[in-house]
């Protein structure tokens, strides 16, 4: 018995609700993984290290991961990675100790770094294997509305399980992460049964070609370097990661800390993180759509710069800010802002990337935002737990505004343009 190709129709389907049942969990667990590990009994130092973790084994995986979908087909990725997320997520809730956490986040680090573009690249394949010429462009743009709409509505019902607590045998922090861990079984049930695929390389084969593209991830990061050796514009735009990236550490992981000390606890906080979560998801995607108006009046670049310097200035007003109120205000306001760097920072990537080194580029510019960020976390743990979770905020917030200097060559090189596009051509 043979089963029907899929249409570009159905992919679609797949992809929006495959899409939904990958970030819905994440949703769940965005306001309480922070503020569990902690009610757990481990020190912001141990916190530092623990989340650093994950961003260590995602640099370290993504360029030799990055072809194994190819190598050996999308759907045993998808597959691998969808149970990697529920092994990692069943030792994170099962932990209690130090070593424990380590390998829940080493684990969650492995799963993000196979996760990294199989589905995206399997919708693609499957719509184009139908008709070349089918845009999938409405399908990815869908695909990252049911993102945002996936960890919004994670969120509230994140929030709302804590403020019920209906299970007094878990801790109200804990009942979330179990739901969610019963999410990851009906998204490795769903991209089990609903992903398709005329050939996969399971074999020998498949392996070897794997282990051939793993092989040339030294050779990337070395054409990488390069790379940013050649164009200082580029070079600058990549170090702006640095900086950003200690600045998503205050608002990312020690805002529920902060939100915890000033709220009364872990639980009281937690109720408090799901709505504010999913109202910070909707206001990001306010913040992008801001940056495109922006970028039309004052430019691409010092639309960049406006986005980072007042990123960082809010995110020193949450260090300073004493009650709840102030600092969820503040943390909003901050998200909006953190919406309105990317679409602009990735424009202006992509000006200096050609087709020859797009991915490439773009490969590097994540590798220098997760190693950033992850080692911010072992900083600023200890620096918070010596001095205090709102001075570690204020620091990272200040230096994150420094990043907005590395976007002065972009925008010479803007104005450059501009004028070269505006003078006469001689007579």
């Amino acid at each position: 018995m043979t089963t029907s190709p899929v249409t570009a129709l159905q992919a679609r389907r797949v992809l929006l609700l495959l899409t939904f049942t990958r970030w819905f969990p994440v949703g769940l667990t965005i306001g309480v993984t922070t503020l569990l590990v902690l009610e757990r009994g481990m020190s912001l130092a141990q916190l530092g290290v623990i989340f650093s973790m994950q961003g260590f084994v995602v640099l370290g995986l993504e360029l030799p991961t990055g072809g194994f979908a190819d190598a050996l087909g999308r759907r045993p990725v998808l597959v691998a990675s969808a149970v990697v997320a529920l092994v990692s997520g069943l030792v994170f809730i099962t932990s209690h100790t130090f070593t424990g956490f380590v390998v829940a986040l080493l684990l969650q680090g492995v799963f993000r770094a196979l996760d990294s573009g199989p589905l995206e690249s399997w919708y693609v394949d499957t719509a184009h294997a139908e008709d070349p010429a089918i845009p999938v462009e409405d399908g990815l743009s869908r695909a990252g509305t049911v993102l945002g709409l996936a960890i919004a509505s994670g969120a509230l019902v994140s929030g709302g399980l804590i403020a019920w607590h209906p299970v007094r045998a878990l801790t109200a922090l804990e009942f979330p992460y179990w739901c969610a861990i019963g999410f990851y079984v009906v998204h490795l049930a769903a991209v089990s049964v609903l992903v398709r695929e005329p050939v996969t390389h399971v074999d020998s084969t498949g392996f070897h070609r794997a282990l051939a593209s793993a092989r040339q991830a030294p050779t990337v990061v070395v054409d990488g370097l390069r790379t940013l050796r050649t164009s200082r514009v580029l070079l600058a735009l990549v170090l702006v990661e640095v900086f950003w990236s200690v600045g998503m550490i205050a608002f990312e992981t020690f805002m529920p800390v902060r939100l915890a000390e000033l709220a009364g606890g872990e639980t009281e906080a937690g109720a408090l993180m799901g709505p504010v979560s999913a109202a910070a998801w909707g206001l990001f995607a306010v913040g992008s759509a801001a940056a495109g108006l922006a970028s039309r009046r004052i430019g691409v670049a010092w639309t960049a710069v406006l986005a980072r310097v007042l990123n960082g200035a809010f995110i020193v007003v949450m260090g300073l800010m004493l009650g709840t109120v102030g600092l969820i205000t503040a943390f909003l306001v901050t998200y909006t802002l953190h919406g309105s760097g990317g679409p602009v920072h990735s424009t202006l990537l992509h000006r200096q990337a050609e087709a020859r080194n797009r991915t490439t580029v773009l490969s590097m510019n994540s590798m220098i935002a997760g190693g950033a960020f992850s080692l911010g976390m072992l900083v600023l743990g200890p620096f918070a737990e010596s001095t205090s979770t709102a001075m570690a905020i204020i620091v990272a917030g200040a230096f994150s505004i420094i990043g907005a200097a590395l976007y002065l060559p972009a925008i010479r090189q803007e104005r450059h343009q501009d004028r070269s596009v505006t003078e006469p051509a001689p007579a």
